[in-house]
């Protein structure tokens, strides 16, 4: 990097802001992403939003590429800094602005946490319903940047239906509001929605609006085993045909069920002849409501195949069942190489998407383990190197890779349902777009950055 130009972002941000050390640049090389590193030629944490302004002016007028950064918990390579330059950490955005109890709405910066500002809200009696499995370390801001959902998708919606505003900075350093602090919005492009899954390369956000819900009283947890993953998967949309809406339901693979149990401690029975699990949770104020509720899904459960079903009501038992499903992902990855896919498709579809990973896995040689949000139609897979070679694993697995998506578009899906594009999947995007989709694309993206400084790489 040129000596002037880091002289001239010191005196923007200050030293104490900018660093260039070796284990910082190290540090902020890679994220969550298999087995990327790509290390920037300078780290800066500004901490407001007129600092941002002047780093991204500054940056625009040089056509040095900035790459913004939250929580580095991403699995699609999207805070990578692919082309070097700046990277943006806005770890130092933190603070929650404020929690409105009369218009059920909360401003917060980027770089608060998601489970501290979901607890926050809880203690004013409301709720914040987006929770993905890393809430205890992902930015809100990175939520926003990738579209996030989680468990409750299913019953409340994505991040999509709870951001109400945004104050961003364009990559020429102008600030702006995307839209306004109310319910409806018919006002013009909605430039909010546009930002929400942008992955950064549009602007910076750097305060968020959000709506929130009042908090419910009571939850109660069911674990459904079956002895085919066809089964549990097609027992998914015909709960929903029973006129049940669960607050979450998730799918999990025998597999990875044992492999948490030998990562976390986690006590539970896996049984013979099981390879299947369905946990659902319901929700509401009403508990004699939720358990009638309850005895309709345990009905539909047992139409295909379920056979047993296990109740947890009490919070640890709750706990300990959450717990074995938010460190699925944790335990794949220490216990084999692996890539992890993020597959959605419409949740009637989700046998023939689970029966066709299988049957493509078969021959390109590799295991996978699945699991996910299955009540939004969402399934994550680990494919499982296994006993590929490594020359296959490298050379052959895209292929594979190409042929999962394929059956996902075919089955009326797409390529990720909350992981985002970023860098590892942007090869798969004509799968999904045509190149007219593409183009409109490309076409927003130098409307707002058209000297392409804003995370350069991704996405397309």
């Amino acid at each position: 990097m040129d000596p002037g130009f880091l002289a001239q972002l010191v005196s923007v941000l200050g030293a104490e802001n900018v660093f260039t050390d070796n284990v910082s640049l190290a540090d902020y090389s890679h994220d969550e992403t298999e087995d990327l590193h790509y290390e920037p030629e300078v780290v800066v944490k500004p901490v407001d939003t007129a600092a941002v302004s002047a780093l991204l002016r500054l940056c625009n007028t040089h056509h040095v590429p900035v790459t913004p950064r939250g929580g580095g918990t991403g699995l699609s390579g999207g805070a990578l800094p692919v082309y070097g330059g700046v990277l943006l950490s806005m770890e130092r955005f933190k603070a929650i602005i404020s929690i409105d109890t009369e218009n059920l709405q909360a401003t917060v910066e980027p770089g608060v946490i998601t489970e501290e500002f979901m607890n926050a809200v809880d203690a004013q009696g409301l709720l914040y319903p987006v929770d993905p499995s890393s809430k205890g370390s992902c930015f809100i801001g990175g939520n926003v940047a990738h579209g996030s959902g989680g468990p409750r998708v299913v019953k409340y919606g994505t991040i999509r239906e709870y951001i109400l505003n945004l104050e961003i900075v364009l990559p020429t350093g102008e600030i702006i509001w995307t839209g306004a602090n109310t319910l409806k919005y018919a006002s013009g492009y909605n430039l909010t929605q546009l930002m929400i899954g942008s992955e950064g390369t549009l602007g910076v956000v750097t305060k968020i609006v959000t709506k929130l819900v009042p908090k419910v009283q009571n939850t109660v947890v069911m674990l459904g085993s079956f002895a085919e993953n066809e089964q549990a998967c097609a027992a998914v949309s015909a709960i929903f045909r029973a006129g049940i809406t669960p607050s979450a339901l998730e799918f999990m693979e025998r597999r990875g069920v044992e492999w948490v149990v030998q990562y976390d401690d986690i006590h539970f029975d896996i049984k013979d002849g099981i390879n299947a699990y369905l946990m659902i949770e319901v929700d509401g104020d009403n508990l004699d409501a939720i358990f009638k509720d309850c005895e309709k899904v345990n009905t539909v459960l047992e139409e295909f195949g379920c056979s047993d079903v296990l109740f947890a009501d009490t919070a640890g038992q709750k706990e300990e069942l959450w717990r074995m499903r938010r460190t699925m992902a944790e335990s794949v990855k220490s216990n084999s190489v692996y890539k992890e896919e993020d597959t959605v498709v419409p949740r009637a579809a989700l046998p023939k998407l689970i029966g066709g990973i299988k049957e493509i896995g078969s021959r390109y040689g590799f295991e996978s383990v699945c699991y996910g949000h299955a009540g939004d139609g969402n399934l994550h897979i680990n494919i499982i190197k296994a006993g590929m070679s490594d020359e296959d694993w490298k050379n052959k697995l895209k292929d594979g890779i190409v042929e999962l998506f394929e059956l996902t578009a075919a089955l009326g899906g797409t390529i990720s349902g909350e992981h985002g594009i970023g860098l590892v999947q942007k090869d798969f995007m004509s799968i999904k777009y045509s190149e007219v989709n593409l183009n409109l694309m490309r076409g927003i993206k130098n409307v707002f950055d058209p000297n392409g400084i804003l995370n350069p790489g991704k996405i397309f």
